[in-house]
């Protein structure tokens, strides 16, 4: 398994935020070259997927902490169109003076959308195998291969059978200079940010339909390249997500090359050293490498608590909000303004526990996480003020500093008022040179990746109990530095504040 350490570390700090780095940044964005915010190909006929799409009959609270293995239901077209619309596709639109605003199911930064899917599948009810490509535009699928291309992906995968099984497989990809358009190099981050975000959907969708579903992180990169015909240095393969059950495949069918046109994003492309650097530093170049990979382990260790600690109370079952998942992801909204009014305790507790369960992932096993989630806490009813740590093990919050941190919140936001206005700010941080050196460059990708997973989580957790959410970005060191000395060593991966709307 190559390394990666010293490489993801320099892009890491390389891209951190701080008070002068983001006054020393281009204030204005070039709207002449504004990037195009869907994939566009000439040459393959679109197939139109159903609109009248199944209701689920899971609730919402449920299905978000499902650890994805409890269905047993099988994949037809309905259901699969079900799954993409509420993960990656257009929710809604609204006229603006720039033209036609398309919404779409999952949180993405900047509202740029550079997560493309490509479901990989057998012969399904009402849809052959092949390669497809889910253009939500339309809200049609384009078929890129005919033929059953399980096998390919079970040996990129480092022959992983859960793979070769799948009725489906989606493909996540990153059309990451639709990002690097505003964000220019932290759109590596970005990447597994908004793939997160993506895959939350998804895990909650698929457990809504009872589909057994898995994310698998571990493949072999250049192999997804070929398979689907992708610009290398344009398009990165982010993550598979594995659906249903059947038989093992045949052997696939050869993979030549596509040669489809498609609509270039922008008008001149954009250059990012650092994010093509980093890529390659965490990339697996083949199925032995996948498999060792998969082998490593990395593990959180808290030590035993310094100050007091407060358990979590669940909200009584009859309590808890039966909405639908399509609901919850119809409504859902990212808040900017919040009314620093006070949220029920057992309403905290019910998002922290559900948020922080299993994630049926590669690089997440028997229910682990690389991640510990730091909390300022404004309004909870029953909870101090403070800087909190949330104690997975014991179902409960320690409080590291008490003290009202409206201001140091929304400072550390990159001084964003939302961080402050909300009930609580939620950092979800990493060891990361110890990930890295556990799990290589691969790791880096592993501990953002679950980190838009879980703040995808508490933005529909927090919708589905009738407050609100939205994701935030931060001055790196800052948040590392007011968690101290607990932090010292801990980089923060993603930032999610929740409470009641303005």
């Amino acid at each position: 398994m190559r390394n990666g350490f010293a490489e993801l570390l320099a892009y890491h700090e390389a891209t951190k935020h701080s008070y002068w780095s983001v006054r020393r940044a281009p204030g204005r964005l070039d709207w002449s070259n504004e990037p195009r915010l869907v994939k566009v190909y000439r040459g393959p006929e679109p197939l139109a997927l159903p609109e009248d799409l199944p209701t689920s009959g899971l609730a919402a609270v449920a299905a978000v902490a499902s650890p994805g293995d409890e269905g047993q239901a099988s994949l037809d077209l309905r259901t699969l169109a079900a799954l993409l619309h509420y993960s990656a596709g257009i929710l809604r639109t609204r006229r603006s003076p720039g033209g036609e605003v398309a919404f779409r199911a999952a949180p993405c930064t900047g509202a740029l959308y550079h997560i493309e899917v490509y479901p990989v599948c057998a012969d399904l009810p009402g849809l052959p195998a092949g390669v497809y490509h889910f253009s939500p535009h339309d809200r049609s699928l384009l078929r890129l291969r005919t033929g059953d291309y399980r096998a390919f992906l079970a040996r990129a995968a480092g022959d992983l059978e859960a793979v070769g099984r799948a009725e489906a497989v989606l493909v996540l990809t990153s059309v990451w200079q639709r990002n690097a358009w505003k964000y220019r190099a932290r759109a590596y981050r970005h990447v597994y940010w908004d793939s997160g975000t993506v895959l939350s959907n998804l895990l909650a969708v698929a457990a809504a339909h009872g589909i057994p579903v898995r994310v698998v992180a571990g493949f072999v990169d250049g192999e997804i390249t070929r398979l689907l015909d992708l610009e290398a240095d344009r398009e990165l393969p982010v993550a598979l997500v594995v659906l249903g059950q059947t038989d093992l495949p045949p052997p696939p069918p050869p993979v030549h090359p596509l040669g489809y046109a498609v609509d270039p994003v922008l008008r001149r492309e954009i250059r990012e050293p650092l994010v093509l650097a980093a890529h390659a530093a965490s990339s697996l170049r083949s199925p032995e490498e996948v498999r060792a990979w998969r082998r490593a382990r990395a593990q959180v260790v808290l030590g035993e608590p310094s100050g007091p600690v407060y358990p979590l109370r669940r909200m009584p079952p009859d309590r808890l909000p039966g909405v639908l998942m399509e609901d919850v992801i119809q409504r859902r909204r990212s808040t900017r303004r919040f009314s620093r009014a006070s949220i029920p305790f057992e309403a905290f507790s019910e998002i922290l526990l559900r948020a922080t369960g299993a994630v049926p992932a590669d690089f997440l096993p028997d229910g682990t996480s690389l991640l510990v989630p730091y909390l300022i806490v404004h309004a909870v009813e029953g909870l101090p003020p403070g800087a909190y740590l949330f104690r997975r093990d014991r179902g409960a919050v320690e409080l590291l500093r008490p003290g009202e941190f409206r201001e140091e919140a929304a400072y550390l936001a990159l001084e964003q008022p939302a961080a402050g206005e909300a009930a609580v700010a939620v950092f979800w941080m990493a060891k990361l040179a110890e990930i890295l050196h556990a799990l290589g460059g691969r790791g880096y990708r592993a501990a953002q990746l679950e980190g838009g997973v879980r703040g995808g989580k508490i933005y529909l957790l927090a919708h589905a109990l009738g407050l609100r959410a939205t994701g935030l970005t931060f001055y790196d060191d800052e948040v590392t530095d007011f968690f101290s000395p607990h932090a010292a060593g801990h980089s923060p991966m993603f930032l999610v504040a929740f409470g009641r709307r303005a």
